[in-house]
């Protein structure tokens, strides 16, 4: 029986449940359809550390040489390693992982040359659509010659280049507790870090897939107790856990309090900023914290709002120029990394901004988190549209209130604001709140959520 593709071609990747709704001959017409679309004579694949990782991309290496295309196989590797591999190679890339779903997932992550997305506008639609006929019709007739399978470590180089874009030789020697979460983390931090003033604690360093100790998704609370716990243990200056492909980082401070990421993408901006002469582009999405364009335009730089997901934040980078980007789920985006998420990069921006002044990591993020915020809330209704016509009737009109529908509805006053979006794949509203004041905040988040499940 035919896969549903449905159920597994998301927005911006592959995903699905192995064996039972995708497997290796599956990802070999991945590999046939990826090769046609961008029409490339040659392309690079990494995989992470699930069991079925390995199978799954050398399966998708079989179908791309089959077409006639060369590959490059990176073997075990990061996301961002991917991308390094795309951009420095000028290769279209794959990156067989599921970031941080359970063990029992896997997924695609597809990029043309330069790491340039591929999503359902850029590509992915089509590589559904061969796939689809594929299935009825049976797999495409092989080319004239096969392509070649090769392989290269690319882990040097891609620490390498990562340091050349942050000067961490002059900084105060850190103590930095890393959660890998069984994840890719493990595979590149010690060669990342390496030779760094840091003396380094590791947490779950282990490649493994079935993530025995938690689930690699550091937005979680739960996942981060661990982490929290130890940095407080070893008195650590701050603490860095990874999700995990280790695209995203999530930081808590010496006292092991979490950092937002709004606070992180408001520190690196500044940094970037600094580095191009206090002139540039910093991309923000509409969740993002006030904090981050008050800081940027303090820089001397330009912020961009943007609808929340990274194809929109890749999209706008391209478009303007943009130095950074940052999104409030611990994304960051470097024009210097190719327009593609790192969060590795933004660790390195973190050390360096830490170990280049006197006082601890709570003080210095404090100049970057100005505001009261309610974290994202989500509420299951029945009718997303109607919810969303009843919060902009009670809004609209309101004297100093602003309402725009950019992404979802936000509704905005002098010191508060209020974003309410429906999911795409379940019948939930999603509330983010903020406000001057942590009572200003409760009271516009309660107000909202009133009308949200009334």
């Amino acid at each position: 029986m035919a896969a549903d593709l449905s159920q597994i071609v998301k927005a911006y990747d592959v995903r699905g449940v192995v064996p039972d709704q995708w497997d290796e001959p599956l990802a070999e017409l991945f590999g046939a359809a990826f090769a046609q679309v961008t029409g490339a004579d040659a392309i690079v694949i990494g995989h992470d550390m699930r069991p079925s990782s390995p199978g799954l991309s050398r399966a998708f290496a079989r179908g791309a040489t089959r077409r006639g295309v060369d590959v490059t196989e990176i073997g075990l590797c990061s996301t961002d390693q991917l991308y390094y591999a795309s951009g420095a190679l000028g290769l279209p890339g794959a990156m067989f992982t599921a970031s941080h779903n359970p063990a029992q997932y896997n997924g695609i992550k597809m990029c043309r040359a330069g790491a340039a997305p591929v999503g359902q506008d850029t590509g992915l639609a089509e590589i559904r659509a061969l796939v689809e006929e594929w299935q009825d019709s049976g797999a495409p007739e092989p080319a004239g010659a096969p392509g070649t399978i090769t392989r290269r470590d690319t882990l040097e180089d891609y620490a390498a280049y990562l340091r050349s874009l942050v000067d961490l030789t002059s900084i105060s020697r850190l103590k930095v507790v890393v959660d890998a979460g069984n994840g890719m983390g493990g595979h590149t931090v010690p060669t990342v870090f390496a030779g760094l003033p840091v003396d380094l604690v590791s947490m779950y360093f282990e490649l493994d897939g079935t993530f025995p100790n938690h689930e690699a998704n550091p937005l979680d609370p739960k996942n981060i107790v661990d982490l929290q716990q130890r940095v407080r243990e070893e008195h650590a200056d701050l603490g860095i856990a990874f999700d995990g492909d280790a695209d995203r980082c999530f930081v808590v401070d010496e006292n092991g309090d979490p950092v937002s990421p709004s606070a992180i993408t408001a520190l690196v901006a500044a940094r970037e900023l600094a580095r191009y002469g206090g002139k540039g582009t910093v991309i923000h999405n509409l969740i993002t914290s006030r904090s981050v364009p008050e800081v940027v335009r303090e820089n001397g730089g330009t912020p961009v709002r943007t609808r929340v997901g990274h194809s929109f934040i890749k999209a706008e980078m391209a478009r303007s120029g943009a130095i950074f980007g940052g999104e409030h789920s611990a994304h960051y985006y470097f024009k210097d990394f190719w327009n593609a998420d790192t969060g590795m990069l933004a660790a390195l921006h973190v050390l360096a901004a830490l170990g280049g002044q006197d006082g601890p990591l709570s003080r210095l993020v404090a100049a970057y988190d100005r505001y009261a915020g309610s974290g994202e809330i989500n509420s299951t209704v029945d009718d997303q549209g109607a919810r969303l016509a009843a919060i902009k009737a009670a809004y609209q009109g309101r004297d100093g209130v602003d309402i725009d529908e950019l992404d979802g509805l936000t509704v905005s006053g002098a010191d508060w604001w209020f974003n309410v979006r429906p999911s795409n794949t379940e019948p939930l509203l999603r509330l983010n709140a903020e406000a001057g004041d942590e009572a200003t905040m409760e009271k516009i988040r309660d107000e909202a959520l009133e009308i949200i499940r009334g």
